[in-house]
């Protein structure tokens, strides 16, 4: 199950081009991603579904965000994203968790997995990078 709803791809894509395409960040992500195949968006995008359902997982299973298994989860997620996107720094993991829970988007899709996912993930992240 996709974590993220493609109909709205284009329209994030514009929004997050206009927020920070001035960062380094954004600068990195464009030249890591500009020789991207659709296979290799497909399987980056795969590979963050799996991680977001893994949170689901552990939260179903009764982990806090505080876990042990909670917090390598975050970890994963930085380290995914920084793999297949751009550097993700604590601060900038922080307000993609942030994110999550406050644009209606994101926590819709992420919460398919299940009810209260998104908000899940965005304390597993805090708790992550307030250690």
């Amino acid at each position: 199950m996709p974590a993220f709803d493609n109909s709205e791809f284009e329209r994030i894509k514009l929004e997050t081009k206009a927020k920070w395409g001035r960062t380094d960040a954004y600068k990195q992500f464009e030249e890591k991603v500009k020789d991207y195949s659709e296979k290799e968006w497909n399987d980056s995008a795969d590979g963050i579904n799996r991680i977001m359902e893994a949170f689901a997982i552990c939260m179903k299973n009764g982990d806090t965000a505080e876990s042990t298994e909670a917090q390598s989860l975050v970890e994963s997620l930085q380290n995914y994203i920084s793999e297949h996107y751009y550097n993700c720094t604590t601060q900038i993991l922080e307000g993609l968790g942030q994110i999550y829970v406050s644009d209606d988007r994101f926590k819709q899709n992420i919460d398919m997995y299940g009810a209260g996912t998104a908000e899940y993930i965005n304390n597993a992240i805090t708790a992550y990078c307030n250690k």
